[in-house]
């Protein structure tokens, strides 16, 4: 719990700052920090739910695509 906890410090830090270097605004920046982790945790449900079926449907696929790594070649 440590390890995620000082992840999620950097991580929130990391917008913040981002997010002023781009804008020269720290309640911008301090948004950014809020919102895009919350956006990230509903893409990140989406991102399974799709992961799901494609391993449901196509499991020789999937093992294919797995074995070879990144490249993801069919």
């Amino acid at each position: 719990m440590a390890k995620t906890f000082s992840f999620e410090i950097l991580h929130f830090t990391d917008a913040i700052t981002v997010g002023y270097i781009v804008t020269g605004s720290v309640v911008v920046g301090g948004l950014l920090a809020v919102i895009e982790p919350a956006c990230n945790t509903v893409i990140f449900y989406f991102h399974e739910k799709a992961w799901k079926h494609f391993e449901e449907t196509s499991p020789e696929t999937h093992a294919k695509t797995v074995s070879l790594g990144w490249l993801h070649v069919h």
